[in-house]
């Protein structure tokens, strides 16, 4: 299967996605021909149980992992053929990436850890765009401050500028609520579903809760690595 039979406007497409982890006697098949497409603004939540490769499959799309085979395409990169280097442009230039545990540098305050991914493709205007992302995500009184004296929703609202700083593409969330209190929780899926539709981003994420995988356009559940087919497609194909 080619990607461009799944469909040419997806700006996410997989075929036939193969996946393992580990070497030798412990080496695990976790994405099994995977197919996937995925439309520009569009908002997808990937569910399952645990160990069932759904996070797996995020960071592949992400370009953090790599598959073994198939052909896996994100805004026009085949991501296959990319070496390392290309892999960190292409992060840096197409999508942006928000972890259950914020991955914030302790030591550099919100406003530094903002612009990193600016200051990293060489951008005079990093520290400027970076105070406007966070005064964006209602953090502008918090510029200077570390991530040991944020919230754990303070420490996400960081995370979440630091995805969207470089106007990527597609934004992909593993868990983004999963260490947060509820109300907190509703708070960080308010702000994310208001800014992916306000930009009309893609937004891939993760979710063991439903409530949130519900807000999304579309759940695609993930079992033992497999996917339904009909439900991976449809959307990007209308």
């Amino acid at each position: 299967m080619n990607v461009s039979d799944i469909s040419p406007s997806a700006v996410i497409s997989l075929a036939d996605v193969d996946l393992s982890l580990g070497s030798g006697p412990a080496r695990v098949h976790i994405l099994k021909k995977v197919s996937l497409a995925v439309a520009a603004g569009e908002t997808v939540a990937l569910v399952g149980p645990s160990g069932s490769g759904k996070s797996t499959l995020l960071m592949a799309m992400a370009g953090l992992e790599r598959i073994d085979s198939g052909r896996l395409s994100v805004s026009g990169v085949e991501l296959s053929q990319e070496d390392e280097d290309g892999l960190a442009r292409f992060r840096g230039a197409n999508v942006g990436i928000i972890f259950q545990s914020f991955h914030l540098i302790p030591n550099m305050t919100a406003l530094e850890n903002v612009a990193v991914p600016l200051e990293l493709q060489g951008r005079r205007d990093a520290f400027a765009r970076a105070e406007a992302e966070l005064r964006l995500v209602g953090l502008g009184h918090r510029l200077t401050h570390y991530p040991s004296a944020l919230s754990g929703g303070e420490q996400q609202r960081v995370a979440i500028a630091r995805a969207l700083v470089a106007e990527p593409a597609v934004i992909f969330a593993d868990e983004p609520t999963g260490n947060l209190d509820e109300a907190t929780g509703r708070q960080i899926a308010d702000l994310l579903f208001e800014t992916s539709a306000r930009r009309g981003t893609t937004l891939v994420l993760v979710t063991h809760d439903n409530a949130l995988a519900t807000r999304c356009a579309r759940v695609v559940r993930i079992h033992s690595g497999i996917i339904d087919r009909s439900e991976a497609v449809r959307s990007a194909a209308e």
